[in-house]
């Protein structure tokens, strides 16, 4: 990964600005919802889905990420530390964690993967080079775990269970954010001048399953996360992600409330709704990115800064019945996104530079998918 967002960002060593997305959230609104971050962060350093609930890997780094694009970096750093503590011997964590006590013997690929994203996003924001060698072993050792998940053609499979058995399938979203992690994890080793060609590999052969073989992953394409995480995770670009896009804009939006989880449902959550807007960030469609995000502002408790997860509009009720610390933190990195605000904006709207060479028919398997 290279380049930068399409708007000029301050670098990791400049003073920074305040981070807001005129028009929809002032500045003061966005340091309100970090607040609500802030407050649900434990003295370790764990960010849970609220407080008192569980953590999960995921999205405590979308947390963390979050706190530094709005001017919060130690906060995010600690998090980032917390990881390093909790880890697994195997690389590592439990899908959800409980006061740091495993709660579900699961272990996913891409939590193991997705604090590469992060890390790059701290490095990216702060320039601490030292601060990211620190927490370059526990990156490694996620990326490998993910890694030992892989198929031979090379999907992975989604967990190993408490017996160390492997899922016996693959998932397009999952899929999707470990190509952005492994796209972030090497970007992160030449930095660190720990270059990786391997995970370059496995990248450029995930990401063209991803693009171009949705076959070979678990039917859910009834979750929006299928539609859009492809372009996150600059799996797909130009051209292809537009008519992507095209193709289920009105099965997904619904104009005026944000996006729905799932296409079959009345049902519309926030966290969803801006994730679809970094998707179009990174294809430079702000406009439409930025009145999804204006769109979902009927999810936000002006009183805190936090965010309702959903809204049901059928029954005109929120639900679930609660205030995500990860539907806060995806508002935030998308008014990162869309104003370049930070230089870790970079992470989701950077320029993605194709494989230096296009796997191989055997290498990915598509004489065997195709025929």
């Amino acid at each position: 990964m290279s380049g930068g967002p399409a708007h000029s960002a301050r670098t990791g060593t400049d003073s920074p600005r305040p981070l807001e997305l005129p028009g929809i959230l002032t500045a003061a609104d966005v340091a309100l919802s970090a607040d609500y971050l802030l407050a649900a962060q434990t003295g370790d350093g764990a960010i849970p889905w609220f407080r008192g609930g569980h953590t999960d890997v995921w999205d405590h780094v979308e947390c963390a990420m979050a706190l530094a694009a709005a001017g919060h970096p130690a906060a995010a750093q600690r998090a980032y530390a917390w990881l390093s503590e909790v880890q697994l011997p195997d690389g590592s964590w439990p899908a959800k964690l409980r006061q740091n006590e495993p709660a579900s013997p699961l272990r996913e690929a891409n939590h193991a993967a997705y604090p590469a994203v992060g890390v790059w996003h701290q490095l990216l924001v702060t320039g601490d080079e030292g601060a990211a060698r620190d927490l370059w072993p526990t990156v490694r050792a996620g990326v490998e775990f993910a890694l030992g998940l892989r198929t031979e053609r090379g999907e992975i499979r989604w967990s190993r269970d408490a017996e160390g058995n492997a899922g016996d399938h693959a998932l397009l979203t999952a899929c999707a954010s470990i190509h952005h992690a492994l796209r972030c994890a090497v970007a992160l080793a030449e930095r660190l001048d720990t270059p990786q060609p391997d995970w370059e590999l496995a990248a450029a052969r995930l990401g063209h399953l991803v693009a171009e073989h949705e076959q070979v992953f678990a039917d859910r394409g009834r979750y929006s996360m299928d539609w859009y995480y492809p372009i996150i995770s600059g799996a797909v670009r130009g051209d292809a992600a537009h008519r992507r896009l095209e193709l289920a804009w009105n099965t997904f939006v619904v104009p005026g409330l944000g996006i729905r989880c799932v296409s079959d449902q009345p049902w519309v959550t926030g966290a969803e709704t801006c994730e679809l807007a970094l998707a179009l960030a990174a294809l430079g469609e702000e406009e439409r990115a930025r009145r999804l995000v204006a769109d979902i502002q009927h999810l936000r408790d002006a009183d805190d800064g936090a965010y309702w997860t959903g809204y049901q509009f059928a029954y005109e009720v929120r639900w679930p019945v609660e205030r995500s610390t990860w539907t806060a933190a995806a508002v935030i990195l998308a008014a990162d996104a869309l104003t370049g605000t930070t230089p870790g904006a970079e992470v989701f709207t950077g320029h993605v530079e194709p494989p230096t060479a296009a796997p191989e028919p055997d290498a990915c398997g598509c004489a065997a998918l195709v025929h």
